[in-house]
Parts: C-alpha cells; sequence; structure tokens
C-alpha cells in the first residue's frame, strides 16, 4: 500500500506532518513510496522529494489542487467561493511540468480565497498526470452528496474522458464520516458501471494516531476560531493519521483492488527532478560584438575611468594582471551574461538618479564588478580577494548584493521585469514560521485560554533569537516550574511543540528578485503574494533547480543620504 493523498506543514497550519519526520515513520510501517499533495500549492515538494530519495524510498510529486466551479477567473461570492478539490500526481516530468503550470496559473490568475484553476486549463496541462477524486470536496463526492447522481456520473465521464481510462480513479476513504460512507457506496456502484477503477487513501494531515486534537488545535489557528466555538472547522474523525498497510487493508477487504491499485499508481509516478542547471538569460549586446567582447571592452574603459578619477599608488600592471585574470574566471565559469545583467540594471539605476550602494559581501573583491561600476570600492587598495566571490575550484554562484534607494528599488525591478520579460523575472518566496513566543500564543488563543494567562507563558520564553521551546524550559527555572506543576501551561507548552517552527504563512523575500533563461513557470511553480509574483521555492532551494537570485535590496540610508545630498544642493 501506498499513501496517495498526504498534506505536510505547506498546507499551511492544516497539514501537520513535518516533512522531516516523514521518511522515518514510512519505513517504520515498511512503506517504500508516499506522496505528496498540499492544498493548491507545491512549496514542500523540493524538501520532500531530497528525503525520501536520501532515505531510499520513492517520493510521488502531487497536489490537491482547487477547481472552480466556472472559470477560474470568474470572482462571484454567490458562485465562486467554494472550489472542488482534485488530486493531480504527476506520472512523469511531462506531468510534472504540467502541475507547475497549473498551480502557477490558480494563483496568478485564478485566485479568489484559494488558487483555482479550471476544466479548460486541466484540458490545456493534463497529460502526464493521474487524477483521483479527492476528499469529500471533490465534484463527483460532493454531487452525489447533494443527491445529483447524473451530473456526478457526467463529471465522473468528463474527467475519465480528460486524463484518459487508466488516469483516473475513484477515491474511497474510510474515516467514520457518515457522508463519506454514503459516497464510497455511490463510488464502488458507478466504479463497476462506468469502468473507472477505485484507490483507496487515508487524506492524511498528521502523523501519529492520537494528533488528532493537536490538528483540531492548527485548524482553529488557521480559521481564527477557538476549540470552544460551536462553528469552528472540524474533522469530525480522528482517524487522518499515516495508517499502516495493515489498517488500509483490513479498512478496505471488501475492495481489494483499491489498495492493489496505489501500488500500482506509485510504480508508474516516476520524475526525476535534474539539480544544477542554471537557466540564466542571454545578455543581449544590441550589436554583433560577443558578450565576452562586450565585458572586456566595458571593463577596460571602466579601469582607465577609475584611475583617472581616483589615482593609485599601486602599479597599473597590476589592475590589467587582475582584471585579465578576473575576466578569464567569469568566462570559464559561465557567468559573462551574469556580469553584464547586473552592469545594466545598475547602469540603469544610476542613469535614472537612483542611489545606488558601494558594495557589499564578498563581490566588493571583484576589480571587474569595481570597473563596472557595479561595486565602488577598489579591490586591491584594500587588498579584497576576487576568490571569495567567484573561484574556480569552488563552484558557487555569484551573488552581488545591491543596495538601492528604498524608495525607488521597485523602478530597477520593472526595469529588468520590462526587459527580460514579465514571465521571466519574479520574487522569491520566504515562510513566516511558528517561533517560540508566537506559537504559545496561537495556541493559548486556539484553547480560549485568556490573554493574560498566555501572555504570562509566552513572556517566560528568553528573549534570544531563534530560542526553541526545549532550549526555553531549560534556561528558564520559572517556565518549567510552570510547565511541571501548571496543567494549562504543560497542555500549551505541549501542543506548541507540535506546530513549533511550522511554516506560518507566505510572504516576499526583502531582496530577492529571479531573473530567468525562459519562463520561470517552465522552471518551478510561481504563487502571488499581494501583488508580487514570486517562486514557490524558498533562496535555499532556487539554485537547485536552475534558478539564479539577484538580490536588490531596498537601504533606506541611501534615501536619507540622497535626500540630504539633494537638500544641501539645493539650500546652499
Amino acid at each position: 500500500f501506498t499513501h496517495l493523498h498526504l498534506h505536510t506543514e505547506y498546507s499551511l497550519l492544516d497539514g501537520a506532518i513535518r516533512i522531516a519526520d516523514l521518511p522515518a515513520r514510512l519505513k517504520e510501517l515498511g512503506m517504500n513510496a508516499c506522496a505528496i499533495t498540499d492544498h493548491g500549492a507545491m512549496y514542500g515538494i523540493l524538501d520532500f522529494y531530497r528525503r525520501l530519495r536520501k532515505e531510499g524510498l520513492k517520493p510521488i510529486i502531487g497536489c490537491e489542487v482547487y477547481v472552480a466551479p466556472r472559470q477560474h477567473q470568474d470572482k462571484d461570492a454567490a458562485f465562486d467561493r467554494d472550489p472542488y478539490h482534485l488530486i493531480l500526481l504527476a506520472e512523469n516530468n511531462q506531468g510534472y511540468h504540467n502541475l507547475i503550470k497549473l498551480v502557477s496559473k490558480g494563483f496568478i490568475d485564478g485566485f479568489y480565497y484559494k488558487p483555482r484553476v479550471d476544466r479548460a486549463l486541466l484540458e490545456e496541462y493534463h497529460q502526464g498526470l493521474i487524477a483521483l477524486t479527492a476528499c469529500l470536496s471533490g465534484e463527483v463526492p460532493r454531487k452525489i452528496m447533494r443527491g445529483q447522481l447524473e451530473d456526478a456520473r457526467a463529471a465522473a465521464l468528463y474527467y475519465k474522458e480528460l486524463f484518459g481510462a487508466d488516469n483516473y480513479f475513484f477515491e474511497v476513504q474510510d474515516n467514520q464520516i457518515p457522508e463519506q460512507n454514503q459516497v464510497n457506496s455511490h463510488l464502488i456502484r458507478l466504479s463497476k458501471e462506468l469502468d473507472i477503477p477505485l484507490v483507496a487513501t487515508n487524506d492524511c494531515h498528521y502523523l501519529n494516531k492520537g494528533d488528532d486534537f493537536a490538528h483540531e488545535v492548527l485548524l482553529c489557528m488557521q480559521t481564527g476560531k477557538k476549540m470552544t466555538d460551536p462553528d469552528r472547522m472540524r474533522m469530525n474523525s480522528d482517524s487522518f493519521y499515516l495508517r499502516s498497510p495493515e489498517e488500509m487493508a483490513a479498512s478496505f477487504s471488501h475492495i481489494p483492488e483499491a489498495i492493489a491499485n496505489t501500488e500500482k499508481i506509485a510504480e508508474r509516478c516516476n520524475v526525476e527532478l535534474e539539480f544544477g542547471q542554471i537557466s540564466l538569460p542571454h545578455f543581449d549586446t544590441g550589436s554583433e560584438e560577443s558578450g565576452r567582447d562586450m565585458l572586456e571592452r566595458l571593463c577596460r574603459q571602466g579601469l582607465d575611468e577609475r584611475l583617472q578619477r581616483r589615482p593609485s599608488h599601486i602599479p597599473r600592471a597590476d589592475y590589467e594582471e587582475r582584471l585579465k585574470r578576473e575576466i578569464k574566471v567569469i568566462s570559464s565559469m559561465g557567468f559573462v551574461d551574469y556580469f553584464l545583467i547586473v552592469w545594466d540594471f545598475v547602469r540603469f539605476a544610476r542613469e535614472q538618479g537612483i542611489a545606488v550602494g558601494p558594495g557589499r559581501g564578498s563581490g566588493a573583491g571583484s576589480l571587474a564588478a569595481y570597473t563596472l561600476f557595479i561595486t565602488d570600492l577598489d579591490p586591491l587598495k584594500y587588498d579584497l580577494m576576487f576568490e571569495r566571490f567567484l573561484n574556480p575550484e569552488r563552484v558557487s554562484l555569484p551573488d552581488f548584493d545591491i543596495d538601492f534607494c528604498y524608495e525607488r528599488r521597485g523602478e530597477v525591478i520593472e526595469y529588468v521585469t520590462e526587459k527580460y520579460g514579465q514571465d521571466h523575472v519574479c520574487q522569491v518566496i520566504t515562510f513566516g514560521t511558528l517561533a517560540a513566543r508566537a506559537v504559545i500564543r496561537d495556541v493559548g488563543r486556539a484553547l480560549d485560554v485568556s490573554y493574560q494567562e498566555t501572555d504570562r507563558i509566552a513572556k517566560m520564553v528568553p528573549n534570544v533569537l531563534n530560542i526553541t521551546l526545549k532550549q526555553a524550559l531549560e534556561l528558564n527555572p520559572d517556565l518549567k516550574k510552570s510547565y511541571q506543576e501548571d496543567e494549562c501551561t504543560r497542555q500549551i507548552i505541549d501542543l506548541a511543540k507540535k506546530f513549533e517552527g511550522m511554516p506560518r504563512h507566505a510572504s516576499t523575500h526583502a531582496a530577492g528578485v529571479i531573473i530567468a533563461g525562459k519562463a520561470v513557470d517552465e522552471i518551478a511553480p510561481l504563487a502571488r503574494n499581494d501583488e508580487a509574483i514570486v517562486v514557490q521555492f524558498t533562496k535555499d532551494d532556487i539554485e537547485d533547480v536552475g534558478l539564479l537570485k539577484f538580490d536588490f535590496l531596498g537601504l533606506r540610508t541611501l534615501t536619507v543620504l540622497q535626500e540630504c545630498s539633494e537638500l544641501v544642493e539645493k539650500n546652499y
């Protein structure tokens, strides 16, 4: 048996399965594969893929997408607030890339409370995907529950025709919910009638039996409700954990083919992710001049200008030799386009009167960057090493951290977006996580513990950066005493430990901008955070899939300095 419907911590404040803990539990239960199907997003797939592979398990990449009842761009509360669910699993790399397209379009064009796709998008991007009808919120199950049996039948036939007879399955679950039993009965009957195979899943939301109460608390944290609220969101079952193959086989002993089909699907799903192939745009020199020649010309012109403006006691021959060596390394490592791209947007900023910082980090060690006016520090004068920035013996990507005026940074991002194309440029996602104090407050609120009591417990966590609850209990004897003697404190901290460090919400990285050699959604999934389009992988993962991050830092100090300079010029 293989779990094909599973929510990790990246089903934000809904899934409670930590990817780090999953492989060990799968092996303990004797399973050799597992799927990830987070709600509407693919945030966690790289971590999931790497961790399972490392443990010799097969990762199956999927997503529980939301399907709009009408078109994905329709946004009328009366009709469009409650999309259907649909499980999509990538059978091969084509399916993986189609899944990326669907998830990206769901966020960018179809977001209305949730990221939504529609039938037209599924028709365009269904190749290489295996579909399951999902939970009770799936289109077919929901129509069955409404008594719209002909509509359910028509929907099932539509999806069977769309995905293909071997790629569409009726999903049955055993979760003690009365409506689920009703849906299962109809699906079993329809399966025979329409020749659509059954598959058993457990819609896993937490790892272990007994974690259902903690999961209900997490749902309250997501929805802003309290456990005491009669109208709070409930799962109405304690069985959404990672069940063993034996438990699943016992639950579906009357339809053993539903268990066997999980293995058949798992065997068919073979996505191979390629890591390390960088996709960088080609810099158009605007003439027949090659990028290498243009870089060399700009650097030599810049060196003349630099030495004229700032005469140096260091012999010119030393500069010439260093520059020659740097250009050779830049060229041999394939980063000529990278340097020209950075030169171009820094040049644009300076020409537009946007303040640019003098350079920070290892990039300041590059003489080529100094001669291109990317940085403003003479690396020979200050004895700075180029190898800290770019070293052929230690293959790592170059990374210029460039400061711009805080108020006008957006203009530089607009410039590169216009130059390289809207689909080639995006920003980078980051996740706010449940830190020690914050998670105590969230859990206390969900449990309807008074603000004063929750505040008392939270304030006992020492104010130390990145402190964990375990460390807090060791460092503060008062917190430890309260934990040992007070049942309320103990319950809050025990629950908080289950969620500590999990992602709470998605936001936009303060500086990272991706400029890719092809449409970003051909490489990685995209999301929309407010008005920013972001890649769904964090800055630590994007390089692996071939995306290069440029840091456009908005620095208020530069804005203040520029304003001071302008005021001095104006008034004196």
